[in-house]
């Protein structure tokens, strides 16, 4: 049987085995057989050595399942959970999805340093950061962990971990008042910070904040863009006011940190120590873009098998480009694929927005929302998305003072109807 495609180094896997699975999968399977009484349940494993047929039959898991059957389910003992989180071997984080209901992933003390080591290794500009230290600035949707529950009115020593601080209480950034924006711009100049990461929306609007208040951050060198699809409008607001390199940095919280590249390069790679990614074709006419199924490497708690994550990739010669989550695409009734990065390219030159979200409303039908400091020409931008989105359509363009996020603090740039 012909082996799925996966995203990772050849290397990563290692020589090709025929029918069998590689041995480096092959072991990370078997472990999360023996760590997890889940897999075992859903689906025994009949080979063995590990057959590419029998691989192909384990079902895909996804985030609803997760939810469902409870974090319990990775532990045949429940109070084990207990035990680990009262002597700190274990910590938790809970989550919203952008479509599911919120999970609560526990894993291992010291596994996202790890995750975020082996990401800032894998990266040119992010590897000088490792093995030293440096001061590291986060605006991101926000969620109660074992460290941290930010909704509290924590005062900035508690917000301050390892040289990391976290700059929001709340998730959504249209919403925060002036003095809010004070006390994040003061916390950011007194840091010093080598490192800002962040949702886009939430850095685009710092950026304007920043430049509003007349402040200057020259130590910043990356600015790291993750949790959520970011749009050239936001990465150039965000250059204007820290003029360093951009990063693109894409996972979750359940599996990890799982592709990193420069951002808008279309030059993404798997980061190997994490994860072994299998490429799952999701159209036949579309044979360069893939629903990603994730397998965890070294996690003791909560490890994924074949997790389904939601987002959809394109491979290009120089790497990985994430087209965002399935539900945020569109087709064309052609059939062809419309992606944020499509929307972005279409934009007058003189188009400026700290933030845009492109909603249908009808069949072809779709309302263009964005947030800018002036009002801009309407006609050659309805006029460009229009065509874009395929005949007989038609756009009208809003300019508003906020847009609302999703509960989970998310942001989308693309918003069909459902399906």
């Amino acid at each position: 049987m012909t082996a799925p495609l996966f995203a990772n180094a050849r290397e990563t896997l290692g020589p090709d085995s025929g029918d069998r699975v590689p041995a480096a999968l092959e072991g990370e399977i078997r472990k999360i057989y023996a760590r997890s009484p889940l897999y075992g349940q859903r689906f025994p494993l009949h080979s063995n050595p590990l057959q590419w047929s029998c691989y192909r039959e384990i079902p895909a898991l996804s985030k609803k399942e997760i939810v469902e059957r409870g974090h319990q389910a990775f532990f045949a003992d429940y109070t084990e959970i207990d035990r680990g989180l009262q002597t700190k071997r274990y910590e938790y984080e809970s989550t919203g999805g952008t479509t599911q209901s919120p999970m609560t992933v526990i894993m291992e003390e010291g596994w996202w340093d790890k995750q975020t080591e082996r990401a800032y290794l894998a990266s040119p500009i992010l590897r000088e950061f490792v093995g030293r230290p440096y001061r590291k600035c986060v605006l991101a949707p926000v969620g109660c962990s074992s460290n941290l529950c930010p909704y509290e009115d924590h005062p900035f020593p508690h917000r301050y971990f390892n040289g990391t601080v976290y700059l929001n209480l709340s998730s959504d950034p249209f919403a925060f008042p002036e003095s809010e924006w004070d006390r994040i711009v003061v916390e950011l100049q007194a840091t010093k910070p080598d490192v800002i990461e962040g949702e886009p929306v939430y850095l685009s609007l710092l950026a304007r904040a920043v430049q509003k208040r007349g402040v200057k951050v020259p130590s910043v060198r990356a600015v790291i863009l993750t949790y959520g699809k970011a749009s050239t409008q936001h990465g150039r607001r965000i250059f204007e006011a820290f003029p360093a390199p951009q990063v693109d940095l894409y996972g979750s919280t359940e599996a990890g940190y799982l592709f990193v590249g420069e951002a808008f390069k279309d030059n993404q790679r798997v980061i190997d120590a994490n994860a072994f990614i299998e490429l799952v074709p999701w159209r036949a006419e579309l044979p360069d873009v893939f629903q990603i199924h994730v397998t965890t490497r070294d996690r003791e708690a909560m490890p994924l098998l074949r997790y389904h994550t939601g987002d959809i990739v394109q491979q290009f010669p120089t790497g990985f480009r994430l087209l965002g989550r399935e539900g945020n695409l569109y087709f064309r009734p052609d059939g062809s694929l419309v992606s944020p990065t499509d929307i972005d390219a279409v934009l007058p030159a003189n188009f400026a927005c700290w933030h845009y979200s492109l909603v249908q409303t009808a069949e072809r039908r779709w309302d263009f929302h964005y947030v800018a400091d002036e009002l801009m020409p309407h006609a050659e931008l309805e006029s460009a998305v229009a065509a874009l989105l395929g005949p007989d359509t038609r756009v009208n363009a809003f300019r508003r003072r906020v847009i609302a996020p999703a509960p989970s603090g998310k942001f989308a740039l693309l918003k069909p109807l459902a399906k």
